[in-house]
């Protein structure tokens, strides 16, 4: 049985394919710029060495194929993504595994148990997921399967209305409320849809990927959830950052993305109790975990604005 796993989540920035127009006001890729795009991914991905990465804005699901093609490490891994809803071109997320799968995958678009959400001036509530979150079966050893939710939730980036005045800071308050709320009602129905999927059984968790806020936000601390379920089963949501067995304080590194001058770790990986150290129903425990962010200071066109986050898990013997 393999007793180290590593698990990575890596948002790479508006991987389209050549020609696509991904957003409005920024150039689709030329046939070159998609090609120094995928190689360098490529080359982050064997860096990683990773037996899962999720990853986040994903406009071109073809163009994870692409990065996989070119890498040395992952062109036999498997690939789950789903494509954009028709008429929709809204990134999306996917994930790249060497583990074989231990199920069928599942995309959840809709907000779990009819979460309604209502918006500051606006006549729709939110309902949906801004980007579906990906849930994934993968086996890590005979009998032994970890379900992994692969998400990337609303931006700060103002919600402006069609006619908002983006000068005027009522206008700008409000438009940040919106984003804020999107982002609140997002990790509200991350919670209900962990805690549906356990409904009070011992099924090991993982969630991956660009939360947009740090580890003690509201939002994130939400996704964490607090509390105990039926049978006295531990809900909760643990950091990796927090629970890693080989900290070293004097090379604490850990941010993946910088914003007006600040560094701040946005992307996290979270476990549920079974890969706690303190806890009796312990199946394995986190080493450490590894940012990769160099190229989030020396920027180049082709890189990405996020840094990977690279966590490696010890199984314990069965």
């Amino acid at each position: 049985m393999q007793q180290e796993i590593r698990l990575a989540t890596f948002n790479v920035l508006n991987l389209a394919r050549p020609g696509l127009r991904f957003y409005d006001g920024i150039e689709p890729y030329t046939q070159e710029q998609y090609d120094a795009k995928v190689s360098w991914l490529a080359h982050q991905f064997d860096r990683l060495d990773a037996d899962v990465i999720a990853l986040q804005e994903v406009f071109s699901q073809e163009a994870v194929r692409d990065v996989m093609a070119r890498s040395e490490r992952y062109r036999d891994a498997l690939h789950i993504g789903f494509a954009p809803e028709p008429g929709k071109l809204t990134p999306s997320v996917a994930l790249v595994t060497r583990l074989p799968l231990a199920g069928e995958p599942a995309k959840h678009l809709d907000l779990p148990r009819g979460l309604t959400v209502p918006l500051l001036d606006l006549k729709e509530a939110m309902t949906r997921f801004t980007r579906p979150v990906l849930q994934v079966p993968v086996l890590l050893a005979p009998g032994l399967a970890l379900t992994i939710f692969v998400v990337h939730l609303k931006s700060k980036r103002p919600d402006y209305r069609t006619d908002d005045n983006e000068t005027d800071p009522a206008s700008v308050g409000a438009a940040v409320l919106r984003s804020m709320v999107r982002r609140g009602a997002e990790a509200l129905g991350l919670r209900y849809l962990l805690t549906d999927f356990a409904a009070g059984r011992r099924l090991p968790m993982m969630v991956m990927g660009d939360f947009n806020d740090v580890a003690d936000a509201v939002p994130t601390q939400m996704v964490l959830g607090g509390g105990r379920g039926p049978n006295g089963h531990d809900e909760r949501m643990f950091e990796c950052y927090r629970l890693q067995s080989r900290r070293d304080p004097l090379r604490d590194v850990g941010y993946t993305h910088v914003h007006d001058g600040n560094f701040e770790t946005i992307d996290h990986v979270l476990v549920s109790e079974e890969f706690h150290p303190a806890s009796k129903h312990a199946l394995g425990e986190v080493l450490d975990v590894a940012y990769l962010n160099d190229h989030v200071i020396f920027r180049a066109p082709e890189t990405s604005d996020h840094g990977a986050v690279l966590v490696r898990l010890r199984l314990f013997q069965r």
